[in-house]
């Protein structure tokens, strides 16, 4: 199985809308009327210093916290209320920040338990073990062993998921997501703890699942990842969106340069290690 094979079963516009997105924690307020729109077919990046709420957002997105206020909506469809289950049954598919493996599965096990969302045997089905759900378990056993040789870890397949080395955890939880089926796949710092060779082979992947018509929402630290993977920025600061555009326009623009501290990621080149 590859990313983006039920393609042509889906709807033709599938894109993610953010009206005045409000969160708070207390007095705290982690996110603060943000609003944006993620086309079809595009990598929007998500970026801000530690602490601006992209993960809040993600969480939010996908159904792990309730907006206070606010509506979110994919492919016209309010997001408003629905578990994260349910969420992922929609079409948005997310990883962690933090990894968050089946540690004492096998590869293998972990994508196939990220397949759950799109099978059909029952209780019943797996009690009798009838000739559907085998043909069904045979089925998403190959689309799993599939992915993994897509993101490129198909020689850990039968490897436990905690001795993994830690850029393969990563790759591990994107065919883990892929394995949803997702219209929009949401990525938080894909990169991190990727040396430059891993992230170059990380971009190459995203551009990939986007050939094959996944739109992905990426939160990244990586500058060099941001700066060529993404079609469109947004960048979060305290909670508020401070600015939206191209890449290349988003970094120059000088209320993003002071929320970074003085321009320490608008007068540095990618990949010269100045925050995203």
């Amino acid at each position: 199985m590859t990313p983006g094979a039920d393609t042509a079963k889906r709807p033709a516009s599938a894109w993610v809308t953010v009206s005045g997105l409000c969160k708070h924690f207390g007095g705290l307020a982690a996110l603060s009327d943000v609003s944006l729109t993620i086309n079809e077919g595009e990598i929007y990046g998500l970026i801000g210093p530690n602490g601006a709420g992209k993960t809040t957002f993600f969480n939010v997105l996908t159904g792990l916290y309730t907006p206070d206020l606010g509506d979110l909506l994919l492919n016209g469809q309010s997001l408003a209320g629905l578990k994260p289950n349910e969420i992922v049954a929609r079409g948005i598919a997310r990883t962690f920040q933090n990894i968050r493996l089946f540690a004492n599965m096998t590869a293998l096990e972990n994508v196939m338990v990220g397949r759950h969302v799109r099978t059909h045997a029952g209780v019943l089905g797996a009690v009798l073990r009838d000739r559907k759900t085998c043909a069904e378990e045979r089925d998403i056993r190959e689309r799993a062993r599939g992915l993994l040789d897509y993101v490129g870890i198909g020689r850990h397949t039968h490897a436990l998921a905690k001795h993994l080395p830690y850029g393969d955890q990563r790759r591990l939880e994107i065919a883990r997501a892929l394995a949803t089926d997702p219209l929009l796949l949401a990525l938080d710092e894909p990169a991190a703890g990727m040396n430059p060779s891993e992230a170059g082979k990380l971009q190459e992947l995203l551009q990939s699942i986007r050939a094959r018509g996944i739109t992905i929402l990426l939160i990244e630290h990586h500058v060099r990842l941001v700066m060529g993977v993404c079609d469109r920025v947004a960048v979060l600061d305290y909670g508020k969106k401070i600015a939206e555009g191209r890449p290349q326009d988003v970094r120059r623009d000088p209320t993003v340069i002071e929320a970074y501290l003085g321009g320490a990621l608008g007068g540095a080149e990618p990949g010269d290690g100045a925050i995203a």
